[in-house]
């Protein structure tokens, strides 16, 4: 039986699956990890963790599969964006991984804000705004303020980088995961020399950029001893989480749109070709599928609002999913569900973080509106998956301005477990929404780019046809969709009202 094993290191935890060639997974392994902030604004991780929880993973992953080492035949890499370490020549880090989460790098965000025209940069980056986020500023930053450390290191890796290296012994990279750097050209498929020079990094510095979905080296015998595979086990890197998760639900061909509601919500859509102004506020990256790009705005606490909203006021539900062994999530989610359509004119922003998609105001914070004597818990509960789906609509509004076309909106990630939740997307959005069989789907997207890489499969839709498998399509209700299209203009129209005030209570502050 020929399987491939997909490799994801997320944010907080590594995941690990094997897959036979129809899509079905055989096995799977987590090893969480928690990060380190060991400064107001600064999130960092030891890199050794993130090689020490693959191989964990992998291990269990294949204990649970009971597959032979022999039998499997490549193996895709994905990772989380932005996060950069420094490696030194043997090979070692030389400091901490600065995470994407961290925001040190402020003041380096103001520097390259005062040095680049930002219409100049969305055409060759895809990035429509300057944050402490990309990898770029987190550079600067460390050659301003760790000038030793800076010197000592040989290479500064992404995550994804680091595995390969683990894996193989090579320093490449590949597009996907690059193109949130700002340090990458998306177009030419390559690094940028004007802004290399702003970060203070030259390519020698870098990871050499190879193509995602290829083979970029052999598992060496030290890797293979310690995952418990064969030695010369192609690898594939198959770029950043949300491009690999794309690739996992079928989101390869142009007039496709996924998106995922975890911590965050990031929306997907397949183009074949960049030619969008930065006015439409829409982040473009090289897609893991050849040939392509993705459009993937991204709002930092879409899920995560949920997850706030549970661990602030759902004692009662945590402590009967303790007892009977149930989700919390799902007991929250079925009080959701005996709430009307549009909460009796509760409102919720989940701007828990700020908001960076389709607007950006980092300033913006949560918001509950328009509650009575009338509203009870379950309709705060429902006022909070009515709101990433009013977000999600948003999004979807903007790329149909931009000119893009689609059908249906394919669902991932853990929000895509609740039926009621895809269904309130499915009517605030008047758009059927499509579950996936397999809910790890950046997993499976590494594990198709793998199978092609090694030949297994002619192309991606060869792969697709064969691994991705869709569970359930959801229609709109035509009377909850005319609810809410007036309970969209109302959360549409308190953005607006909003937005300045955000703004200027931050200078009141600063003041």
């Amino acid at each position: 039986m020929n399987v491939f094993l997909g490799i994801d290191a997320g944010t907080t935890s590594i995941k690990a699956a094997l897959f036979d060639v129809t899509g079905r997974c055989l096995g799977i392994g987590r090893e969480e990890y928690s990060l380190q902030t060991p400064a107001e604004d600064r999130v960092e991780l030891d890199a050794e963790v993130y090689w020490r929880a693959c191989v964990r993973a992998t291990r269990t992953a294949l204990e649970q599969a009971e597959v032979q080492p022999a039998e499997v035949r490549g193996i895709g890499v994905s990772s989380q964006g932005e996060t950069v370490m420094p490696i030194g020549r043997d090979g070692a880090p030389v400091g901490p991984a600065i995470v994407w989460l961290d925001n040190r790098a402020a003041e380096e965000a103001e520097f390259f804000a005062s040095q680049l025209d930002l219409d100049w940069l969305y055409r060759i980056t895809g990035l429509t705004e300057i944050v402490p986020t990309w990898t770029a500023c987190k550079l600067l930053w460390l050659k301003r303020h760790q000038p030793e450390q800076f010197a000592a290191a040989h290479k500064f890796l992404l995550v994804t980088d680091w595995i390969a290296f683990r894996l193989t012994g090579q320093y490449v990279t590949e597009g996907a995961v690059s193109s949130s750097t700002m340090l990458y050209d998306i177009v030419a498929d390559g690094w940028r020399d004007e802004l290399l020079e702003l970060a203070g990094v030259s390519r020698a510095q870098l990871a050499e950029p190879r193509q995602a979905g290829k083979v970029i080296g052999r598992l060496t015998a030290a890797a293979a001893e310690a995952l418990g595979l064969l030695p010369g086990t192609p690898v594939t890197l198959c770029g950043m989480d949300q491009c690999a998760g794309s690739v996992g639900a079928g989101n390869i061909a142009p007039g496709m749109v996924s998106e995922t509601t975890g911590a965050a919500l990031a929306v997907q859509a397949s183009i074949r070709q960049f030619n969008l102004e930065r006015r439409f506020n829409l982040p473009v990256l090289r897609h893991s599928a050849p040939g392509l790009y993705l459009i993937c705005p991204f709002a930092p606490t879409g899920g995560m609002t949920l997850k706030w909203l549970r661990d602030v006021f759902g004692e009662v539900e945590l402590a009967q999913a303790q007892a009977s062994g149930q989700d919390a999530y799902d007991l929250l989610c079925a009080s959701a569900g005996q709430v009307e359509p549009g909460c009796g004119g509760l409102l919720m922003l989940p701007h828990l973080t700020g908001a960076s998609s389709p607007e950006y105001n980092p300033y913006a914070r949560g918001v509950f509106y328009g509650f009575t004597l009338y509203h009870q818990k379950a309709h705060f509960i429902r006022a909070v998956l009515e709101a990433v789906a009013y977000l999600l609509r948003r999004n979807l509004e903007l790329m149909s301005s931009a000119g893009l076309e689609f059908y249906e909106v394919r669902s991932m990630g853990g929000g895509a477990r609740s039926s009621l939740w895809r269904q309130i997307k499915a009517d605030v959005c008047n758009l059927p929404v499509v579950s996936m069989m397999e809910s790890e789907t950046a997993l499976l997207g590494n594990a198709m780019l793998a199978a092609v890489a090694v030949g297994d499969f002619a192309d991606l839709q060869q792969a697709a046809a064969s691994m991705v498998r869709l569970a359930e399509r959801l229609q709109p209700i035509p009377a909850n969709v005319e609810t809410y299209e007036q309970a969209y203009q109302r959360y549409c129209r308190l953005n607006e009202i909003l937005d300045p005030v955000f703004r200027a209570h931050f200078a009141r502050q600063e003041a």
